[in-house]
Protein backbone atom coordinates (compact mmCIF):
# COMPACT_ATOMS: atom_id res chain seq x y z
CA UNK A 1 0.00 0.00 0.00
CA UNK A 2 1.16 3.58 0.42
CA UNK A 3 3.54 5.29 2.81
CA UNK A 4 1.03 5.40 5.67
CA UNK A 5 -0.92 2.32 4.53
CA UNK A 6 -3.81 4.66 3.73
CA UNK A 7 -5.55 4.82 0.36
CA UNK A 8 -4.24 7.80 -1.60
CA UNK A 9 -6.03 10.14 -3.97
CA UNK A 10 -4.53 9.28 -7.38
CA UNK A 11 -5.14 10.93 -10.76
CA UNK A 12 -4.17 9.23 -14.03
CA UNK A 13 -4.80 11.19 -17.23
CA UNK A 14 -5.66 9.36 -20.43
CA UNK A 15 -6.59 6.31 -18.38
CA UNK A 16 -9.19 4.74 -20.65
CA UNK A 17 -6.83 2.61 -22.77
CA UNK A 18 -3.31 1.35 -23.23
CA UNK A 19 -0.62 2.36 -20.76
CA UNK A 20 -2.85 4.79 -18.87
CA UNK A 21 -5.54 2.19 -18.25
CA UNK A 22 -2.98 -0.33 -16.98
CA UNK A 23 -1.57 2.29 -14.60
CA UNK A 24 -5.04 3.19 -13.30
CA UNK A 25 -5.92 -0.48 -12.80
CA UNK A 26 -2.69 -1.05 -10.87
CA UNK A 27 -3.53 1.78 -8.45
CA UNK A 28 -7.09 0.46 -8.03
CA UNK A 29 -5.67 -2.98 -7.22
CA UNK A 30 -3.31 -1.29 -4.75
CA UNK A 31 -6.33 -0.01 -2.84
CA UNK A 32 -5.97 3.66 -3.75
CA UNK A 33 -8.78 6.09 -4.62
CA UNK A 34 -8.26 6.51 -8.35
CA UNK A 35 -9.63 9.15 -10.71
CA UNK A 36 -9.15 8.91 -14.46
CA UNK A 37 -9.55 11.77 -16.91
CA UNK A 38 -10.46 11.12 -20.53
CA UNK A 39 -12.03 13.16 -23.30
CA UNK A 40 -14.59 10.48 -24.16
CA UNK A 41 -15.08 8.35 -21.04
CA UNK A 42 -14.31 4.70 -20.39
CA UNK A 43 -12.44 4.61 -17.07
CA UNK A 44 -11.62 1.15 -15.70
CA UNK A 45 -13.81 -0.44 -13.03
CA UNK A 46 -13.31 1.06 -9.59
CA UNK A 47 -12.04 4.42 -10.88
CA UNK A 48 -13.83 7.77 -10.90
CA UNK A 49 -14.58 8.66 -14.55
CA UNK A 50 -13.86 12.37 -15.14
CA UNK A 51 -14.28 14.06 -18.52
CA UNK A 52 -11.49 16.52 -19.21
CA UNK A 53 -9.65 17.97 -22.19
CA UNK A 54 -6.25 18.84 -20.74
CA UNK A 55 -5.72 21.51 -23.40
CA UNK A 56 -8.47 23.54 -21.68
CA UNK A 57 -7.32 25.15 -18.42
CA UNK A 58 -10.91 25.62 -17.17
CA UNK A 59 -11.67 21.92 -17.71
CA UNK A 60 -8.51 20.95 -15.83
CA UNK A 61 -9.55 23.12 -12.88
CA UNK A 62 -13.08 21.69 -12.91
CA UNK A 63 -11.72 18.12 -13.05
CA UNK A 64 -9.53 18.71 -10.00
CA UNK A 65 -12.47 20.22 -8.11
CA UNK A 66 -14.55 17.10 -8.89
CA UNK A 67 -11.74 14.76 -7.83
CA UNK A 68 -10.99 16.71 -4.64
CA UNK A 69 -14.65 16.56 -3.64
CA UNK A 70 -14.81 12.79 -4.20
CA UNK A 71 -11.35 11.64 -3.08
CA UNK A 72 -9.61 14.56 -1.38
CA UNK A 73 -6.55 16.44 -2.68
CA UNK A 74 -4.58 14.62 -5.38
CA UNK A 75 -1.51 13.05 -3.76
CA UNK A 76 -0.27 11.16 -6.84
CA UNK A 77 -0.45 12.63 -10.34
CA UNK A 78 0.39 10.48 -13.37
CA UNK A 79 0.41 12.70 -16.46
CA UNK A 80 -0.04 10.14 -19.22
CA UNK A 81 -2.45 11.65 -21.76
CA UNK A 82 -0.79 12.24 -25.09
CA UNK A 83 -1.33 12.37 -28.84
CA UNK A 84 0.75 11.97 -32.00
CA UNK A 85 0.62 13.69 -35.39
CA UNK A 86 3.54 12.06 -37.18
CA UNK A 87 4.94 13.43 -40.42
CA UNK A 88 8.28 14.51 -41.82
CA UNK A 89 9.60 17.91 -40.81
CA UNK A 90 9.03 19.60 -44.18
CA UNK A 91 5.43 18.39 -44.26
CA UNK A 92 4.70 19.20 -40.61
CA UNK A 93 2.12 21.98 -40.30
CA UNK A 94 2.00 24.53 -37.50
CA UNK A 95 -1.13 22.74 -36.28
CA UNK A 96 0.65 19.36 -36.28
CA UNK A 97 3.26 20.98 -34.04
CA UNK A 98 1.06 23.03 -31.74
CA UNK A 99 -1.62 20.39 -31.14
CA UNK A 100 0.94 17.81 -30.00
CA UNK A 101 2.87 20.28 -27.83
CA UNK A 102 -0.31 21.69 -26.29
CA UNK A 103 -1.57 18.26 -25.26
CA UNK A 104 1.64 16.44 -24.34
CA UNK A 105 3.72 19.24 -22.81
CA UNK A 106 1.50 22.20 -21.96
CA UNK A 107 -1.29 19.88 -20.79
CA UNK A 108 1.15 18.19 -18.42
CA UNK A 109 2.25 21.62 -17.15
CA UNK A 110 -1.37 22.56 -16.40
CA UNK A 111 -1.89 19.31 -14.50
CA UNK A 112 1.32 19.62 -12.46
CA UNK A 113 0.61 23.25 -11.59
CA UNK A 114 -2.92 22.49 -10.39
CA UNK A 115 -1.92 19.31 -8.52
CA UNK A 116 0.98 21.03 -6.76
CA UNK A 117 -1.39 23.40 -4.94
CA UNK A 118 -2.90 20.56 -2.95
CA UNK A 119 0.42 18.77 -2.57
CA UNK A 120 2.06 21.87 -1.08
CA UNK A 121 -0.69 22.06 1.53
CA UNK A 122 -0.28 18.36 2.31
CA UNK A 123 3.52 18.72 2.29
CA UNK A 124 3.83 15.54 0.24
CA UNK A 125 3.15 14.35 -3.27
CA UNK A 126 4.32 12.31 -6.25
CA UNK A 127 4.28 13.54 -9.84
CA UNK A 128 5.10 11.14 -12.68
CA UNK A 129 5.26 12.21 -16.32
CA UNK A 130 4.94 9.49 -18.95
CA UNK A 131 7.49 10.39 -21.62
CA UNK A 132 8.95 8.10 -24.31
CA UNK A 133 12.26 6.65 -25.43
CA UNK A 134 11.68 8.84 -28.52
CA UNK A 135 12.04 11.94 -26.33
CA UNK A 136 15.59 10.86 -25.55
CA UNK A 137 16.77 9.24 -28.80
CA UNK A 138 14.72 11.17 -31.37
CA UNK A 139 12.72 9.61 -34.18
CA UNK A 140 12.35 10.51 -37.85
CA UNK A 141 8.84 11.77 -38.54
CA UNK A 142 8.22 12.66 -34.89
CA UNK A 143 9.86 16.06 -34.41
CA UNK A 144 6.77 17.37 -32.60
CA UNK A 145 6.21 14.26 -30.45
CA UNK A 146 9.88 13.89 -29.52
CA UNK A 147 10.13 17.58 -28.57
CA UNK A 148 7.04 17.30 -26.37
CA UNK A 149 8.28 14.16 -24.63
CA UNK A 150 11.79 15.56 -24.17
CA UNK A 151 10.31 18.72 -22.66
CA UNK A 152 8.75 16.65 -19.87
CA UNK A 153 12.24 15.80 -18.63
CA UNK A 154 13.26 19.44 -18.15
CA UNK A 155 9.90 20.19 -16.57
CA UNK A 156 10.12 17.28 -14.11
CA UNK A 157 13.65 18.18 -13.06
CA UNK A 158 12.73 21.83 -12.50
CA UNK A 159 9.68 20.82 -10.44
CA UNK A 160 11.86 18.38 -8.47
CA UNK A 161 14.15 21.28 -7.52
CA UNK A 162 11.30 23.69 -6.73
CA UNK A 163 9.12 21.39 -4.64
CA UNK A 164 11.57 18.88 -3.16
CA UNK A 165 11.75 20.68 0.19
CA UNK A 166 8.03 19.91 0.65
CA UNK A 167 8.51 16.15 0.14
CA UNK A 168 7.10 16.32 -3.39
CA UNK A 169 8.93 14.22 -5.98
CA UNK A 170 8.77 14.62 -9.77
CA UNK A 171 9.99 11.85 -12.06
CA UNK A 172 9.72 10.63 -15.64
CA UNK A 173 9.00 7.16 -16.98
CA UNK A 174 10.17 6.67 -20.58
CA UNK A 175 8.51 3.64 -22.19
CA UNK A 176 9.94 2.04 -25.29
CA UNK A 177 7.83 0.04 -27.74
CA UNK A 178 4.89 -1.28 -25.76
CA UNK A 179 2.15 -3.63 -26.99
CA UNK A 180 -0.81 -1.21 -27.37
CA UNK A 181 -3.32 -0.03 -29.98
CA UNK A 182 -0.71 2.51 -31.13
CA UNK A 183 1.88 -0.16 -31.99
CA UNK A 184 -0.81 -2.53 -33.31
CA UNK A 185 -1.07 -0.53 -36.54
CA UNK A 186 2.57 -1.22 -37.51
CA UNK A 187 3.33 -3.61 -40.37
CA UNK A 188 5.19 -6.87 -39.76
CA UNK A 189 8.25 -5.35 -41.46
CA UNK A 190 8.15 -2.31 -39.16
CA UNK A 191 7.77 -4.53 -36.10
CA UNK A 192 10.71 -6.70 -37.15
CA UNK A 193 12.90 -3.61 -37.67
CA UNK A 194 12.01 -2.28 -34.24
CA UNK A 195 12.58 -5.57 -32.44
CA UNK A 196 16.00 -5.89 -34.08
CA UNK A 197 17.02 -2.76 -32.12
CA UNK A 198 15.69 -3.95 -28.76
CA UNK A 199 18.25 -6.00 -26.79
CA UNK A 200 15.50 -7.94 -25.01
CA UNK A 201 14.00 -8.80 -28.41
CA UNK A 202 10.35 -8.17 -27.54
CA UNK A 203 7.80 -5.46 -27.02
CA UNK A 204 7.07 -4.35 -23.48
CA UNK A 205 3.72 -4.98 -21.79
CA UNK A 206 1.56 -2.20 -20.38
CA UNK A 207 1.72 -3.91 -16.98
CA UNK A 208 5.51 -3.41 -16.95
CA UNK A 209 5.00 0.36 -17.22
CA UNK A 210 2.30 0.26 -14.55
CA UNK A 211 4.52 -1.63 -12.10
CA UNK A 212 7.29 0.94 -12.59
CA UNK A 213 4.90 3.82 -11.89
CA UNK A 214 3.54 2.02 -8.82
CA UNK A 215 7.07 1.62 -7.45
CA UNK A 216 8.00 5.22 -8.26
CA UNK A 217 5.01 6.53 -6.28
CA UNK A 218 5.42 4.11 -3.39
CA UNK A 219 7.47 4.20 -0.18
CA UNK A 220 10.47 2.48 -1.77
CA UNK A 221 11.07 5.44 -4.08
CA UNK A 222 10.73 8.23 -1.53
CA UNK A 223 14.32 9.36 -2.21
CA UNK A 224 14.01 9.25 -6.01
CA UNK A 225 13.30 12.58 -7.71
CA UNK A 226 14.31 14.23 -10.96
CA UNK A 227 14.94 10.78 -12.44
CA UNK A 228 14.19 9.38 -15.88
CA UNK A 229 13.36 5.67 -15.65
CA UNK A 230 13.56 3.92 -19.03
CA UNK A 231 11.31 0.89 -19.50
CA UNK A 232 12.36 0.09 -23.04
CA UNK A 233 14.06 -3.31 -23.17
CA UNK A 234 17.41 -1.58 -23.54
CA UNK A 235 16.48 0.34 -26.69
CA UNK A 236 17.64 3.73 -25.39
CA UNK A 237 20.51 2.54 -23.19
CA UNK A 238 20.15 5.52 -20.86
CA UNK A 239 19.83 8.17 -23.56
Amino acid sequence: MSEADEPRSVLVTGGNRGIGRAIAEAFVANGDRVAVTTRSGGAPDGALDVRCDITDAAQVDAAFAQIEEAHGPVEVLVANAGITADTLLLRMSDDDWSSVLDTNLTGSFRLAKRASKGMLRLRRGRIVFISSVVGLTGSAGQVNYAASKSGLVGMARSIARELGSRSITANVVAPGFIETDMTGVLTDEQKAAILAQVPLGRYGAVDEIAETVLWLTGPGAAYVTGAVIPVDGGLGMGH
